[in-house]
């Protein structure tokens, strides 16, 4: 089987790499081929049997995807983006590598005539906004209130529409905000929201730019990748109609964050958070919702963290 990934050279991208090189097959076949593909080259693994190819590719490009699709990948899992803020800060950056690259990879599909690879889209809870109920569902209406969620919501139509037209086996995974993630804080307009458990577990200051009664939708680096993994398997007359749904994740205020830091470090871990309102932060993170029904994703298989202390817990665990 040869699978293809998008946005390899992230965090994400290389968990998901280290699990399927781990697993070693996918739909119960063998992998016998990954291509890494972003900006930079991706590193290279360990592969054993496992050809990997890194490739450093701007995707939007005319032709640049040909060599990739001339090996006929049986999965594709696009997760390249440029994140929340970045894309608000650029808009034609934005355009370009979460709208313009998605459509080029089903273009790809299409010349190709990949009808049965299963494409795996990664979206955001940020494709929701503006007035809506108290607890959503995958069909709640998406009316985005920034470019980055705008451009998720165009990219989740059009993998529905070829999906339709059985031009390719599409599936969009909406993704609740990850924490804690490693490294570094990002553009990601939500990236506070790691930093501020990440750097006091490190013995560093954190800012928080947010009211900390602000509700947010999370789950783990760890239940996202199995997630990913798991939606290349589910079978695609099982996904109905519609391919865009919310996975499960664990609604929680910023200050039960911080209260679940508090219980899992100690009160010196707690005191290095210190607050700094940021509007422009509190204005995108504010619009996305935080309370969701997301029985579909529970049918189909897809399974959430239990609790956030679990979620700390696996973080300590993995930085040991």
């Amino acid at each position: 089987m040869h699978i293809a990934i998008t946005g390899a050279a992230g965090f994400l991208g290389q968990r998901l790499v280290k699990q399927l090189l781990a697993r070693g097959e996918l739909r119960q076949h063998p992998i016998t081929r990954l291509t890494l593909i972003d900006q930079v080259e991706a590193p290279q693994p360990e592969a054993g049997n496992i050809a990997v190819t890194s490739m450093a590719m701007d995707i939007t490009q005319p032709g640049a995807l040909d060599s990739v699709f001339e090996q006929r990948p049986e999965v594709i899992y696009h997760l390249a983006a440029v994140v929340s803020s970045a894309a608000e800060a650029d808009f034609d950056l934005g355009l370009r590598v979460n709208f313009d690259a998605t459509r080029a990879l089903l273009e790809a599909c299409r010349k190709r005539e990949l009808s049965d690879t299963r494409l795996i889209m990664a979206s955001s809870v940020a494709a929701y906004g503006g007035d809506l109920p108290e607890v959503l569902d995958d069909m709640t209406a998406l009316h985005p209130q920034n470019s980055y969620g705008a451009q998720k919501a165009m990219s989740e139509l059009l993998v529905n529409d070829y999906s339709r037209r059985g031009l390719v086996d599409g599936l969009v995974l909406r993704l609740p905000t990850i924490v804690i993630r490693p490294g570094r804080p990002n553009a990601a307009a939500s990236s506070f929201a790691s930093s501020i458990l990440r750097e006091p577990l490190n013995g560093e200051e954190a800012i928080c730019p947010v009211p900390v009664e602000l509700p947010m939708f999370v789950m783990s680096p760890g239940k996202v990748v199995d997630a990913l993994v798991h939606g290349a398997e589910v079978p695609g007359e099982a996904l109905g109609a519609f391919r865009a749904f919310m996975l499960p994740g664990i609604t929680i205020t910023v200050a039960e964050m911080l209260e679940a830091l508090r219980d899992a470090a100690g009160e010196k871990a707690f005191s290095l958070v210190r607050h700094e309102p940021d509007p422009q932060i509190e204005s995108i993170v504010a619009s996305w919702p935080a309370r969701f029904n997301t029985a579909k994703a529970t049918r189909l298989g897809f399974v959430g963290d239990e609790n956030f202390k679990q979620i700390i817990d696996a973080f300590v665990t993995e930085r040991a």
